[in-house]
């Protein structure tokens, strides 16, 4: 009950104080009352001993006249009539021996007391003589009585039947029995009146003392409490009026001084806070800020976006919980841990991870990280900061500075030989039509075959304007059967030049939503890509046909093949190992792998070194994706 009772009263000042103040109310009316019952107790008790002893006395002359003038029976018939009266339980009268002589109470004559024994009067000394007591003695049946002892001195007239005064000093010990009980009941009514009084007197003080509280201390600090809650709720604008000019009142302004104090910081902080978001987020690579226990402290927008997360979803959560999904931290023997690194030996680092977007896709980063430091509960710890680039954003640029450049050299053809081209073509067909009947056959089948290789020349110069055309923003209907036959038309002069062979099987109807520039930039790379595992020249066989809804495309070669090692590695950005000996860009294949995954499509490798490999391109086939829509 008291368990249950504590947390209630703990959880108000008010509580606490009412409680305190009746806890401290009631033991001083318990004290009061047992202080007080005892005090009119003993009063009482001196009060009936004073009165049992003018009645001792009044019965002590009657006794020593009763015995001198030997009238036994009156003095009995006093001491019968003494026992009657109301307040009166038994009168006796004992010898000097202790045995009862007279008595109200018939049945105890003759008996003998032990006048010595402290059950008797424990505060009377009756063998010297002369003494009296009174004293409470405890009763089983009547519930206690107020024993008056007096002893009955000897006097001269006396001498003749009990002897010398010097020898025999008493001459009997008269006893007088009051109810204690009426003595009790008088006492604990009149106490219970004081007590009730008293409670009456200490409720009316306590409802002062707690209205009192309650104005000039409770309701002050019931006000403090609820402008501290607000305030940790970050309402600032609180309003707070105590009154007064006491203590609680300048406390109260003192706290009202402080809340606008700490507004004022907060909203300075909130705008540095604003300012340092800003600046991070107009950062284009990702960038976040890690604390000492891999918790990350700060993000900015570009890498939310290069994970697909929410930013919630990365503030003061694990760095590798967001990055690689990792429930632990990664393993320093296994990767170049930043965290583990720059803790180790302090120093700015550069590597590359591979960090998992939300949808489960892989992409790899290039990862820049500083040491930092940063205070914590007021300590400097050893924090970190990462600067994240998305390597694939490099291949897209690489893609396009690649269709940039092929774009300015179609630019170029076009204007060097294009153009005159197109005249000439024009100037054979103005004479064809002015002198046709002077120009002799043979000079017509020179000018047919004039005619038909400068119509070749500018088809090459439209397929490289094609080439690097700028893609659409919309998907197109793409044939594959046609792109691939023109891009190649580019390349025979690379292909006789590294003696390499093409073959194409093509089944018709090779249809794809897609990109028309993309397709041409992911044929020609591949191409490329096998021209240089084949330096010594080869052969290069393409092959396209239609399977499960799907456009597969083949292009196998017999190039010197990828070890099985490397082939993970072939597609990532800026990794290289040309059979050629040169030294390439390290993104024909990322690029590639870009493009086909923009398009919703695989592309995969089978290589075996010494023997060649086949890169296997699938694509969605336009047909069936209209068939089923």
């Amino acid at each position: 009950m008291i368990a249950s009772i504590r947390p209630w009263v703990s959880a108000r000042l008010s509580r606490q104080l009412y409680v305190a103040l009746g806890a401290t109310l009631t033991v001083l009316s318990i004290a009061f009352l047992v202080l007080f019952l005892g005090y009119y107790r003993g009063r009482l008790v001196d009060e009936r001993a004073r009165t049992s002893a003018e009645i001792n006395d009044l019965l002590q002359v009657s006794l020593e006249n009763a015995m001198l003038k030997r009238d036994i029976e009156g003095l009995q018939e006093i001491v019968a009539r003494l026992g009657t009266r109301k307040s009166v339980k038994g009168v006796m009268i004992l010898n000097t021996k202790g045995e009862v002589r007279f008595a109200s109470d018939r049945s105890k004559l003759g008996q003998r007391f032990d006048i010595t024994a402290g059950d008797f009067c424990a505060r009377c000394d009756l063998t010297k003589g002369g003494n009296r007591g009174t004293t409470f003695v405890r009763d089983g049946n009547t519930g206690g009585i107020l024993r008056s002892v007096n002893a009955v001195a000897n006097r001269e007239p006396c001498q003749q039947c009990h002897g010398d005064i010097a020898s025999h000093p008493v001459n009997g010990i008269l006893v007088v029995d009051y109810d204690a009980g009426e003595i009790k009941h008088e006492a604990m009514t009149m106490g219970l009146a004081m007590t009730g009084a008293g409670i009456l007197v200490l409720l009316g003080g306590a409802t002062a003392i707690g209205l009192v509280l309650q104005r000039s201390v409770l309701r002050p600090v019931r006000a403090l409490q609820e402008a501290s809650s607000n305030l940790a709720k970050g309402r600032f604008d609180t309003h707070i009026d105590i009154g007064g000019h006491d203590e609680l009142a300048q406390l109260g302004n003192a706290f009202a001084f402080a809340s606008r104090q700490i507004e004022s910081q907060q909203k300075e902080l909130a705008a540095r806070e604003e300012f340092l978001q800003t600046l991070i987020d107009a950062v284009p690579d990702g960038m976040r800020v890690i604390g000492p226990d891999y918790a990350v402290l700060k993000v900015n927008r570009a890498f939310c976006e290069q994970l697909g997360l929410d930013r919630k979803a990365i503030l003061h959560k694990p760095c590798y919980a967001s990055s690689h999904r990792l429930s632990e931290p990664c393993a320093p023997t296994l990767v170049t841990c930043p965290h583990y690194e720059i803790g180790r030996n302090g120093r700015a680092l550069t590597c590359r991870h591979t960090h998992k977007r939300a949808d489960g896709s892989e992409m790899l980063v290039e990862v820049s990280a500083a040491p930092l430091e940063l205070n914590v509960d007021g300590k400097t710890v050893l924090g970190i900061v990462e600067s994240i680039r998305d390597l694939s954003s490099d291949i897209h640029h690489s893609h396009e500075h690649r269709l940039s450049e092929i774009g300015q050299l179609a630019a170029g053809v076009a204007h060097e030989i294009r153009n005159p081209l197109s005249s000439i073509h024009l100037t054979l067909l103005a004479m064809r039509r002015k002198s046709s009947d002077s120009i002799s056959a043979e000079a017509s089948d020179h000018l047919d075959l004039m005619e038909g290789e400068i119509d070749r020349c500018i088809q090459v110069t439209n397929r490289l304007l094609r080439l690097s055309a700028p893609p659409s923003e919309l998907p197109e209907l793409v044939a594959v059967d046609s792109v691939i036959p023109e891009v190649i038309s580019l390349l025979k002069a690379e292909a006789i030049a590294t003696g390499t062979q093409m073959q194409l099987d093509l089944a018709p109807s090779l249809r794809v939503i897609a990109t028309d520039s993309d397709i041409r930039m992911l044929v020609l790379n591949v191409v490329q890509n096998a021209f240089h595992a084949m330096p010594s020249g080869g052969k290069l066989t393409i092959k396209g046909r239609c399977e499960n809804d799907n456009v597969v495309i083949e292009f196998r070669d017999t190039g010197c093949g990828i070890a099985q090692m490397d082939q993970p590695r072939i597609f990532q950005p800026f990794w290289s190992r040309r059979a050629d000996g040169a030294h390439g860009t390290g993104l024909g294949l990322p690029i590639c792998r870009e493009i086909v995954r923009r398009h919703n499509g695989t592309i995969t490798v089978e290589s075996e070194p010494g023997v060649g490999s086949n890169f296997i391109i699938t694509l969605p086939w336009a047909e069936a994706s209209i068939e089923k829509t």
